[in-house]
C-alpha cells in the first residue's frame, strides 16, 4: 500500500501499513474524503512527519484531533495556517512560552518553524470531519500514532516528550522514562490552565535545557 509520508518515517512503519487495521482505515479516511469536508486536506494529513523526519525528531508534543473548522488545520498538532485566528490553547502556549522564556507572542499560530527543527507536532487522530470534533476516533489512528510513539521510544534516545491534559498522558505510557524526558501538565486549553494546571510549567525552557545536556540544539520557540 501506498502512504504519502517522508521516506524515514516510510521505512520505520513500513510493516504498519500492511497490517489489516490501516488497511481499513485507509479505506474509511478515502470514504470519508470523497463523500464529506474533511480536514486536514489530504496532502497535509501526514504533515508532522514530513517536516520533523525520523532522525531529526527530538521532541515530541502531543494532540488529540486537528481542528475542524474552516482553513484551520494543517496537519500539525495545535497549529494552525497562516492569516487563521490562533486559537486558545495556541495563546496559553504562546503566553507560556513569553513567561518561560522572555519571547514575544508571535502574529501567527502556523508552527511550521517548530516542526523544521525536530518538533514532532502529533495528533492522536490526524483527520477529522468538518465542524465535527472527533469524528474520527476510533477508526485505526489512534493505534497508528501509539506505534509511532513507541518506534520512537524503542528507536531514538533523549526525545523530549511534552504531554499536555489526559489524553495526551495515557499514551505517554508507551514511553520509556528511562531514555528519554516526559514532561506532564495540565492541557493548555482555558478551562485547565484558568485553574492554574498550565501555566508556570517551564516546559519550553526544560526542554531546551535536557536536549543541550544531550549534545543537542535547543528549539528556537
Amino acid at each position: 500500500m501506498k502512504v504519502a509520508i517522508h521516506p524515514s518515517w516510510k521505512k520505520e512503519l513500513a510493516d504498519e501499513f500492511e497490517k489489516d487495521y490501516f488497511k481499513n482505515l485507509t479505506e474509511f479516511v478515502k470514504a470519508e474524503y470523497s463523500e464529506n469536508t474533511c480536514y486536514p486536506k489530504g496532502s497535509d494529513i501526514f504533515s508532522a512527519f514530513d517536516h520533523s523526519t525520523f532522525s531529526n525528531t527530538k521532541v515530541v508534543i502531543l494532540g488529540q484531533d486537528p481542528y475542524h473548522g474552516v482553513g484551520q488545520a494543517n496537519g500539525l498538532s495545535f497549529s494552525v495556517n497562516d492569516g487563521i485566528q490562533i486559537p486558545p490553547s495556541l495563546q496559553n502556549i504562546f503566553k507560556e512560552i513569553a513567561e518561560d522564556l522572555g519571547k514575544p507572542v508571535p502574529n501567527s499560530g502556523n508552527l511550521e518553524r517548530w516542526a523544521n527543527q525536530g518538533v514532532l507536532l502529533l495528533n492522536a487522530t490526524l483527520t477529522v470531519r468538518a465542524h465535527q470534533a472527533g469524528s474520527h476516533q476510533k477508526k485505526g489512528w489512534e493505534q497508528f500514532t501509539d506505534r509511532v510513539i513507541e518506534i520512537i521510544s524503542s528507536e531514538k534516545e533523549n526525545v523530549v516528550f511534552l504531554l499536555w491534559g489526559g489524553y495526551a498522558k495515557k499514551k505517554g505510557a508507551k514511553i520509556d522514562s528511562s531514555k528519554h524526558l516526559i514532561l506532564t501538565s495540565g492541557h493548555p486549553s482555558p478551562l485547565s490552565a484558568n485553574r492554574g494546571y498550565w501555566f508556570g510549567n517551564k516546559h519550553f525552557s526544560k526542554a531546551n535545557e535536557y536536549l543541550k545536556e544531550n549534545g543537542k540544539e535547543p528549539i528556537d520557540w
